[in-house]
C-alpha cells in the first residue's frame, strides 16, 4: 500500500492549489481525480478547433504586487500564465433594457469618478462604499501575508448584508443595482450574500481584471507541471469512493479500483456533504451532523450556451459585459419567451494574434427547478425532452442578447451548450452548483466551514470553505496548508516569495 504525506481529493483548483502549495515546501503529495481531464472548473475543450473554457474566464488581483500575483509568485507560475488586461476604463459593464449602461473601472480613484460621472449627486457616497471595499481587500493584502497572517480576520463582514450596505451608503437604486451588477460572479443573494464575499470579489476586480489568452486549462495544467517537479503525483480516472477510520483519523482511502492508499493527512476539496458522506467506521459525527450539511442551500447553476464565431467577423472587445432582463440585479426570476433569463453575461474570448473574437460564451444563472426532472440521468442519457430543452433555451438567451447586439446572429458558425448538470457530471458539482454552498450572513457560522475538521488528519480545501473564485479558493487553500505547516510560516513564505 502506498503511503504519502498527503493526499488531495479531487483535482479542481482548490485541490491543486493546496497540493503545489505542500509540495513546494517538501511534502510528497498525490493528487486523486476521478475525471481523466484535470482542473474542475478551469478545464478547456475543443471543439472543432476552437478552444471553450468551462467556467473560469476572469480573475482579479494579477497585476505585479498585488495579492493573487503574489500567491502565483510563490507557486512558481505567474511568468508561465499567459494573460490580458483587460480595459481599465471599463473592464465590466452593465446594460439594462431601458437602454441605459454603466461600467466597473479599474483603480479605486478611477472607479470612483467613472461612476461619479453618471451619478454626479452620490459622489461622495460612492467614495465611502469604495473605501469600504478598499478596506476589506487590505485584510488579505500582500503586506499582510509577510507579517505572518493569511487574513487580517473580517468576521463583521462576514455578518454584514451586502445589500443593505449598499443600500445604507446609496440613495439612487439605479446606482445601487449598478455596484451589484457584477453579482453573477458570486451568485448574488439579495438576504444572504456578504459585505465580505462581496467585498472580496469586487474589490479584487478593481485593483486589475485579467482573461486567459487560449483557455484557462493552463492554470490547472501549470499547477499540475509544479506539483510533478516538487515530486508529486497526480492520478487521473482515479475515484474516492471510502475514507476509512480508526478511531479519530483516516487510515487509508479506498478508491473504486479496490486499491488503498495511505497518508499522514487527507484533504478533501469536495463539496462538504459529499466529503463526509464518504465516511466509514464514522464514530466522531452524530446524525444531527449530517443533517445539518445535507440541508446546506447550493448556489444556482450556470447555463452556458458557446457561439463559436466566423472567422474575422466579430471584434473582440477586451471587456465583459452584463445583460440584464430585470432591473434588479439580485433577482434571478424572469420570463422572456417563457423561459427563465434573468440575466446573462456576455463574455469574449481574446486572441494572441487576432483582433478578432473566435467564441463568444453566454453565461445564464440556471435556478435548480429548471432541470430538477432530469437530475437522475448521466451526460448523453438524458432523452429527447433534454435536448430539445437546451435547444430552446439556448435560443431564447441568444434572442434575449441580440436586442443588445442585433447582428450577433450574423456571425454565428455553430452553437454548443452545457447545462448545469454537464458542469455537474464532468466536474463534480453537486446539482451542478456554479459556487457551491450559499454562505449565509445571517448565520455565517453554519454556512462556513473551517479548513480543520474533527477528524485529527482530515482537512478541507476548495470554494466551500472561505469565498470561491479563483482568489478566494487559492486563499482558501493556503489557509489549510496553514493548518500542517504553521499560519506564520506559510504567510510568511507566501508573501515574501
Amino acid at each position: 500500500m502506498k503511503q504519502y504525506d498527503a493526499i488531495i481529493i479531487g483535482g479542481g483548483l482548490g485541490g491543486l492549489v493546496t497540493a503545489a502549495m505542500l509540495s513546494k515546501e517538501g511534502l510528497h503529495v498525490c493528487v486523486l481525480e476521478q475525471h481523466k481531464v484535470i482542473g474542475g472548473c478551469l478545464q478547456s475543450f475543443e471543439r472543432e478547433g476552437y478552444v471553450l473554457d468551462t467556467g473560469m474566464h476572469y480573475i482579479g488581483s494579477m497585476s505585479k504586487g498585488q495579492v493573487l500575483y503574489q500567491y502565483f509568485k510563490y507557486l512558481g507560475i505567474v511568468d508561465s500564465l499567459r494573460m490580458r488586461k483587460l480595459d481599465e476604463n471599463g473592464f465590466d459593464h452593465f446594460h439594462f433594457l431601458d437602454g441605459t449602461h454603466y461600467c466597473h473601472a479599474m483603480g479605486y480613484e478611477h472607479f470612483i469618478d467613472n461612476l461619479a460621472e453618471s451619478f454626479p449627486n452620490e459622489r461622495a457616497n460612492i467614495e465611502a462604499i469604495s473605501r469600504r471595499i478598499k478596506a476589506l481587500g487590505n485584510l488579505i493584502s500582500p503586506s499582510i501575508l509577510k507579517e505572518g497572517r493569511i487574513s487580517d480576520s473580517g468576521m463583521e463582514y462576514m455578518c454584514m448584508s451586502a445589500y443593505k450596505e449598499i443600500a445604507n451608503h446609496i440613495k439612487d437604486e439605479k446606482l445601487r443595482n449598478v455596484l451589484a451588477g457584477n453579482c453573477g460572479l458570486f451568485a448574488g443573494n439579495r438576504w444572504k450574500t456578504s459585505m465580505y464575499e462581496y467585498g472580496m470579489i469586487t474589490y479584487s476586480n478593481i485593483e486589475s481584471a485579467y482573461a486567459f489568452v487560449g483557455g484557462s486549462q493552463q492554470l490547472a495544467d501549470l499547477l499540475v507541471r509544479q506539483i510533478h517537479a516538487n515530486g508529486g503525483d497526480v492520478r487521473l480516472n482515479t475515484k474516492v469512493t471510502k475514507m476509512i477510520l480508526e478511531d479519530d483519523k483516516v487510515a487509508s482511502v479506498m478508491l473504486a479500483s479496490g486499491e488503498k492508499v495511505k497518508a499522514k493527512w487527507v484533504i478533501s476539496s469536495l463539496h462538504p456533504a459529499l466529503t463526509f458522506s464518504m465516511l466509514e467506521n464514522n464514530k466522531v459525527y452524530k446524525k444531527a451532523f449530517f443533517t445539518r450539511i445535507n440541508s446546506l442551500e447550493n448556489t444556482y447553476g450556470l447555463f452556458t450556451t458557446y457561439l463559436l464565431m466566423k472567422p474575422n467577423t466579430w471584434k473582440y472587445v477586451n471587456q465583459n459585459h452584463y445583460l440584464f432582463n430585470n432591473p434588479d440585479v439580485w433577482s434571478v426570476e424572469g420570463d422572456f419567451k417563457g423561459y427563465n433569463i434573468p440575466s446573462t453575461l456576455f463574455c469574449m474570448q481574446p486572441s494572441a494574434d487576432s483582433e478578432y473574437t473566435k467564441l463568444i460564451t453566454l453565461l445564464t444563472p440556471m435556478p435548480f427547478s429548471q432541470y430538477e426532472r432530469w437530475m437522475n440521468t448521466m451526460v448523453g442519457k438524458r432523452g429527447d425532452e433534454y435536448v430539445e430543452f437546451k435547444e430552446n433555451f439556448s435560443e431564447a438567451v441568444i434572442d434575449f442578447v441580440s436586442l443588445y447586439y442585433p447582428d450577433l446572429r450574423n456571425g454565428i458558425i455553430k452553437k454548443y451548450t452545457a447545462s448545469p448538470l454537464t458542469y455537474r457530471d464532468y466536474t463534480g458539482t453537486p446539482m451542478g452548483s456554479a459556487y457551491g454552498i450559499v454562505k449565509d450572513c445571517q448565520n455565517p457560522l453554519v454556512t462556513l466551514f473551517p479548513a480543520k475538521t474533527r477528524i485529527n488528519n482530515l482537512l478541507l480545501t476548495g470554494q466551500n470553505l472561505n469565498i470561491h473564485g479563483c482568489l478566494g479558493t487559492t486563499i482558501s487553500a493556503a489557509i489549510t496548508c496553514a493548518e500542517i505547516l504553521g499560519m506564520s510560516y506559510m504567510a510568511k513564505a507566501i508573501g515574501n516569495a
